[in-house]
């Protein structure tokens, strides 16, 4: 059965409850990896795994410990790769699919981007997150549970 990993550092908190809720529904485990505290509901199938606050400690936690055939739940693209090499799914909090015909792409434009910032260029970020990205988000979990996940 898969897991659900959560990048939780930077995930919404509507994204969050739709995570906690389909997880419950599925009974599929979900861990928030943070280098904070998360506050989520008792639940048998919801956990949060604290890790220290060095740079990339929540990144190279959820790295060691996904599966293949996982999801993890990230919009940070340089662990998106390495989920994927690693043989799991990615989804972003706005119900994107990353997978090996885009990731690539991604990581150089972001890299690009950075470069353009670092440059003194004003690149702006990312938009705001909005219902229609919690609708896009709820239906692209719903799908990959449908398809992965055990029927409760």
């Amino acid at each position: 059965m898969p897991t659900l990993w959560v990048d939780a550092d930077a995930c919404p908190k509507v994204a969050r409850d739709i995570i906690v809720r389909a997880a419950e529904r599925t009974t599929t485990p979900a861990w928030f990896v943070a280098n904070h505290s998360i506050p989520l509901p008792p639940s048998k199938w919801v956990k949060s795994l604290s890790v220290s606050h060095g740079f990339d400690a929540a990144d190279n936690e959820i790295v060691a410990r996904l599966e293949q055939g996982d999801l993890l739940i990230s919009s940070d693209l340089p662990l998106a790769l390495e989920a994927i090499d690693k043989g799991a799914a990615v989804m972003t909090t706005r119900g994107e699919i990353l997978d090996k015909n885009n990731i690539r792409a991604r990581v150089q434009m972001r890299d690009f981007m950075e470069t353009l910032r670092s440059s003194g260029e004003h690149t702006g970020g990312p938009k705001g997150y909005s219902d229609a990205d919690r609708r896009e988000f709820a239906n692209a979990l719903d799908r990959w549970l449908a398809k992965h996940a055990r029927k409760p």
